[in-house]
């Protein structure tokens, strides 16, 4: 931890060299609502693939075959694994570029990371979109003699409503990184009308 005189005497903490930028962007209110939204984001994504993983799949006590719950049509099973496993693996990528984005230095390369984390979030918030309703409706075409022991009935509607909650968590993330957009254009603006000229 460091310390420095800020604005009208007051001292100022700042974190070390690695935390440095994000802890400025604390300051500014900038940098930790999208982190954190982030992390709400994983842990949507968490619970829906857990929730198809461990109960979307049963068998019939007669037949060793599994099937998914959902209509017993493995289709919505494996799109919301899929659409979980890989909202995880971009959650924790963004999540490190949150933090690391402030050393980059280049303004180039820091509006290409943030265009790239426009298109995934809204590409990933019309995958949940999507997920939200093939699960929602086959759902609603699962008869009752197909699950008589209401097995994973749970696990089902949590998986949908988490898919419901993830289209409005991804979306939050694209206006979050809207806001990013416009102040890297800024940077990038004002480090072309005051370069020092040598």
């Amino acid at each position: 931890m460091f310390q420095r005189v800020g604005l009208c005497g007051t001292v100022v903490q700042e974190a070390g060299p690695v935390l440095r930028g994000v802890a400025s962007q604390k300051g500014a209110g900038h940098g930790w609502p999208i982190t954190v939204l982030r992390l709400l984001s994983w842990v949507f994504a968490l619970v829906v693939v857990a929730s198809i993983s461990n109960e979307g799949f049963i068998n019939r006590p007669d037949s060793p075959q599994e099937f998914c719950i959902f209509n017993e049509d493995p289709a919505p099973c494996r799109l919301g694994e899929w659409a979980g496993s890989l909202a995880l693996i971009f959650s924790s990528a963004y999540i490190c570029l949150d933090l690391l984005l402030p050393r980059v230095s280049s303004v180039k390369e820091k509006r290409r990371l943030v265009l790239s984390d426009i298109l995934l979030s809204g590409l990933w918030s019309l995958l949940w979109f999507a997920s939200f309703c093939v699960l929602a409706h086959q759902w609603q075409l699962t008869s009752v003699e197909d699950l008589p022991l209401n097995e994973g009935a749970n696990a089902a509607r949590a998986a949908i409503l988490f898919c419901f909650f993830s289209i409005f968590s991804w979306g939050g993330l694209v206006l979050l990184s809207l806001e990013k957009m416009k102040r890297v254009s800024f940077e990038e603006e004002y480090n072309k009308l005051f370069t020092p000229q040598t």
